[in-house]
């Protein structure tokens, strides 16, 4: 039978900048091994786009390692494995077959939205957001029930994680200006940010 979600009122949850706030506090004086994870990140997937091969070989690489990033991110942010970062995304490669199926199947669905319009696409994007933390979260669910569980708890949210995404337009326009070095801090405090908005959004589910 599949699981039942309720969702409560989105202002039940802590402000955006609350949580923004929350995460660069959990790296303040600990971003040492984010940076150095988010560097060996951005050199792989850097690589791996500028090989010459067909677009689908990359993304058997891309995707799952897309995944990882973000999982350890929310490990980070559970206290879990904080001076092990820099190898912990290529752990997903453990379970390549399920990361990989549920990530084929998060790009598939979003792009079939974005062919009826490019703005369905960006809603399904956030409506599939929570995929990756409920695969790591519930081992014995398949890729199918990760993403409906995802669409079902993100109901009533998705304008909210959108608006937290833009509260860090500012910053993007820094990362900019600096030719992209900025990015080395502000990717793990973006993706620990949306660590923390899984986190609250789950605690206030059943």
């Amino acid at each position: 039978m599949e699981e039942t979600i309720t969702s409560v009122n989105p202002s039940a949850m802590p402000e955006n900048k609350a949580m923004r706030a929350f995460a660069k506090g959990e790296l303040k004086g600990n971003w040492t091994q984010p940076v150095l994870c988010t560097l060996v990140y951005f050199i792989v997937t850097g690589a791996v786009s500028a090989i010459p091969v067909v677009s689908w070989v990359s993304f058997l690489i891309l995707c799952p390692l897309t995944f990882g990033y973000a999982l350890t991110c929310l490990n980070y942010m559970r206290g879990q494995n904080r001076e092990e970062m820099v190898s912990q995304p290529f752990q997903v490669f453990k379970e390549y077959g399920r990361t990989l199926g549920t990530s084929l199947l998060m790009c598939i669905f979003i792009a079939l939205w974005s062919l009826l319009l490019f703005i369905p696409g960006i809603i399904m994007s956030y409506a599939y957001a929570m995929t990756p933390y409920l695969m790591k979260d519930n081992p014995e669910m398949g890729a199918m029930e990760c993403i409906k569980k995802s669409k079902a708890m993100m109901k009533g949210y998705k304008w909210k994680l959108f608006l937290l995404d833009l509260g860090f337009i500012g910053w993007i326009l820094l990362t900019i200006i600096t030719f992209g070095i900025y990015g080395f801090w502000l990717q793990p405090w973006m993706q620990c940010t949306r660590a923390k908005f899984y986190e609250e959004l789950k605690a206030r589910q059943n």
